[in-house]
């Protein structure tokens, strides 16, 4: 099977995937996300999408969705945030699009006032604008990988040994199989991921913000370049692991292809902003700030803040290895970000 096909089987498998029956989040999990290091980035994120609903005239109703919402965290440091604006609350009708189970479940105890879930965002109602939220779900859709060897391109695939134990193989490039562009000319040995459920994506939200307005901000870590590269790994109690022996058992994702990502995008109608690294992002938004604001409040706790603030921005940390973009109807004014492309 395709690296696509093996990744997607063993995350969200019904019976056997990784999401649909042992997710684990959290220091006492197989890994941390942004909003569980520190309140301070949902609050943000939560100041972005207020910034965000203004500038778009501030529709009611609006959508105000979550996809890939973890355990809840990140919309409830949101929600508590956006309290001190009752009206953005008031127009607001929050959908998470989660498709674990056990993931809703700590959702649903998360959050005060239970929220509306879908499967899938077709799901979600159309008809109004939306200010979409995502935090590290593109590195979780799965990616196809080609290897460029001394006789051309070749698919890698996932198979079966002599012993029934689970195997890296090549088989040739399907027919037609062209490198995206800036990728034509690699050294031989050299990996190129290509996912069309990260683009099919894009061009879905584009879509959805070129037929009902509003803003979608996704952040992950990822390429804001074409490169070559192997970035599939997969996570257990916070450490790289095999990925083959720990198929189920673990965390897998890929890096995010955000030019492949936003030019879907745009080729459904919706505009991008710049990539930014997470650092320019957090601070453009006032991080430093709200750190200093804590700080002063609880000073017991202000080593712990600045080791989360830390943690979000510096370069060596989460800083710049972790990326935001924004899709937004066309002419919006988008915070956090440069000039619109």
């Amino acid at each position: 099977m395709t690296v696509e096909a093996f990744m997607t089987f063993c995350l969200h498998d019904p019976e056997f995937g990784y999401y649909a029956i042992r997710p684990r989040l959290g220091a006492d999990g197989d890994f941390i996300t942004a909003p569980i290091v520190s309140q301070m980035f949902g609050e943000l994120i939560g100041l972005w999408a207020v910034e965000t609903w203004h500038a778009l005239g501030a529709p009611a109703p609006f959508r105000l969705v979550e996809m890939g919402p973890g355990d809840g965290t990140l919309m409830s440091d949101l929600l508590r945030a956006v309290r001190v604006v009752p009206e953005f609350l008031a127009a607001a009708e929050l959908w998470l699009v989660e498709t674990s189970r056990p993931l809703r479940a700590l959702q649903r105890e998360r959050l005060a006032e239970p929220p509306r879930w879908a499967s899938t965002l077709a799901e979600v109602p159309s008809g109004a604008p939306m200010i979409l939220i995502a935090n590290e779900l593109l590195d979780c859709l799965p990616a196809r990988q080609f290897v460029c060897t001394e006789g051309g391109w070749a698919e890698r695939r996932v198979g079966l040994d002599a012993k029934g134990d689970l195997m890296w193989g090549l088989s040739p490039a399907p027919g037609g199989f062209v490198p995206p562009p800036g990728l034509e000319t690699v050294e031989p040995g050299s990996v190129i991921e290509i996912s069309p459920m990260q683009e099919s994506l894009g061009a879905e939200v584009g879509a959805l913000i070129a037929r009902d307005g509003g803003a979608a901000l996704f952040i992950d870590y990822g390429r804001n370049r074409p490169e070559p590269g192997d970035t599939l790994q997969a996570l257990m109690n916070h450490r790289k692991v095999d990925v083959l022996p720990t198929a189920g058992e673990a965390d897998l994702t890929v890096h995010a292809d955000f030019p492949a990502f936003a030019a879907a995008a745009r080729a459904a109608g919706a505009e991008a902003t710049t990539v930014v690294s997470q650092r320019d992002f957090l601070l453009s938004l006032g991080i430093e700030y709200r750190a200093k604001a804590l700080a002063a409040a609880r000073p017991d706790r202000a080593n712990t803040i600045a080791r989360q603030l830390h943690r979000l921005i510096d370069p060596d940390e989460m800083g710049v290895l972790f990326k935001a973009v924004c899709l937004h109807q066309t002419g919006l004014e988008v915070a956090g970000f440069g000039p619109l492309l």
